[in-house]
């Protein structure tokens, strides 16, 4: 009897995010996961995709996004689809869409994520309802920050909290991950969270444990102190007895350029003792709210966007402290609140982060204006392209591995991440010659190229350089890894 699909993919040649070596068949879909790989000639279904010369891949799946509201303000998520991103992981650097109060003031940078005009959300339960009402283009799996949970529990964020304080965060916590959120992250480095002492989060964090939910961290110090950040990270994480992935790894400002020599040794002696995790973006630059502080101005600052001064958006902000006759710190003050792209790290860090084994890749972006960091429309891509392609960081197959599977499995997204029969149909279809990323500091939005199909649980979303419509995307919730 001939075999019926919904999908099929014909004469690709697989990638399965295993880091197994890649070979040729065909993949069927059905229902919204994987039915069939292999030679399926015989085999009929409603849509076919010719796939011959091109890769077929498990979608990717970004491990650090800011998208907590865009997935509701802009679900067609044209900048993840389009560089084949069928899973987003939300909720970094101790910023959360949720739990929220109504009419709270919310400061900086947990404003980034607010749409105007954007309904606050007092619970994660609330939030993953409206998401599953309302579905975007790709999955979501959910942390709840820290940061959020200081500020609606706290009166004033300039100190450590208090023992009740302590408590009711851990209450919001606790509801959170009943709701389905996957853990825990801090951004220490943050004004909300800098008074948190480490023992504060370890308390707040306890709920954690029972579950063995993560603990994701935008670490204290990326700088000169990178190897205390890294060692208190690793003691939140043996406290509490949970895993814990050190977000977008870096080492920042001159001073400190070659220092992953030594943080990558002293991250793998880690990983001998405790559950550890890492993700990096691969760009020299990174991207977060206007600082005024002198170590984040060290290097060339450029506007990305700014709610007081829009029109100062995509420029730099020596030129613009220039033009008004005033210190760059005073001019950055001015352009508060608001996004800046900071040239602060070497490309040999960069590389030698991203080539580390168990490095996943997040983008980082922040999908706020016209001129974001290029890292929101192109960071897969560029990964694939530039350091897998043109400078030989690894195969190919180890870079699909660094955003598929190795994410999955860190973060506990069962049925994802590989292609492999039963799974969730998340699948990208490429050109491995010409798969680049377009998007750049002076035309930041440009799409990738060599994307050729995007499928989310089954559905063709993005196809030869258009959104297709579909917006099939689910809620994701943990399961603890095996692997």
């Amino acid at each position: 009897m001939t075999q019926s699909y919904d999908l099929l993919l014909r004469g690709g040649t697989v990638i399965d995010g295993t880091k197994a070596p890649r070979f040729e068949a065909d993949v069927a879909v059905r229902g919204g996961r994987i039915a069939a790989i292999g030679d399926l000639a015989g085999a009929r279904a409603a849509r076919e995709i010719d796939a011959s010369g091109l890769i077929v891949a498990p979608g990717f799946i970004d491990s650090h996004t800011h998208d907590d509201q865009a997935l509701l303000s802009q679900p067609d998520m044209g900048f993840k689809v389009s560089q084949g991103v069928t899973t987003v992981v939300a909720g970094n650097c101790g910023i959360s869409a949720a739990p929220l109060k109504a009419g709270m003031d919310l400061p900086m940078p947990l404003n980034l994520l607010d749409a105007p005009g954007a309904e606050r959300f007092t619970s994660f339960r609330a939030y993953f309802d409206a998401l599953r009402r309302q579905p975007a283009s790709v999955n979501v799996a959910a942390l709840v920050g820290h940061s959020t949970l200081r500020a609606v529990t706290m009166d004033s964020l300039d100190r450590e909290a208090t023992p009740a304080e302590m408590r009711a965060m851990q209450d919001l916590l606790e509801a959170s991950l009943e709701a389905g959120a996957i853990g825990m992250s801090t951004g220490t480095f943050y004004p909300p969270a800098v008074k948190a002492s480490t023992e504060e989060i370890i308390e707040v964090g306890r709920p954690l444990s029972a579950r063995g939910a993560l603990y994701v961290t935008h670490m204290r110090d990326e700088a000169a102190r990178v190897m205390e950040s890294l060692d208190e990270t690793f003691r939140i994480g043996r406290e509490l007895g949970v895993p814990v992935v050190v977000s977008h790894h870096k080492v920042q400002n001159r001073a400190n350029f070659g220092l992953s020599e030594k943080t990558l040794p002293f991250i793998r002696e880690a990983m001998g003792q405790q559950k550890v995790c890492l993700d990096c973006y691969p760009y020299t630059a990174g991207s977060t709210m206007i600082r005024t502080d002198r170590g984040m101005l060290d290097g060339r600052v450029l506007i990305a966007s700014s709610e007081p001064h829009p029109e100062c958006a995509g420029r730099d902000l020596a030129d613009i402290a220039a033009e008004w006759g005033v210190p760059e710190p005073e001019a950055a003050r001015r352009l508060q609140p608001g996004t800046a792209i900071y040239f602060l790290m070497d490309e040999g860090d960069v590389q030698r982060i991203l080539a580390f084994d168990e490095t996943m890749v997040g983008s980082d972006g922040i999908p706020l204006g016209d001129k974001p960091h290029p890292r929101l429309w192109g960071t897969f891509p560029r990964v694939l392209g530039h350091y897998s392609r043109e400078v030989s960081l690894f195969p190919l197959e180890t870079a699909v591995w660094k955003m598929t599977g190795l994410t999955a499995r860190n973060f506990g997204l069962a049925g994802r991440g590989t292609v492999a029969e039963g799974q969730h149909a998340d699948l990208v279809v490429f050109d491995a010659a010409t798969i680049r990323d377009a998007a750049t500091y002076d035309e930041p939005t440009r799409p990738a190229e060599g994307i050729h199909s995007v499928i989310v649980n089954g559905q063709v979303t993005w196809q030869q350089g258009r959104h297709a419509g579909a917006r099939a995307g689910q809620v994701i919730t943990r399961e603890e890894s095996t692997a």
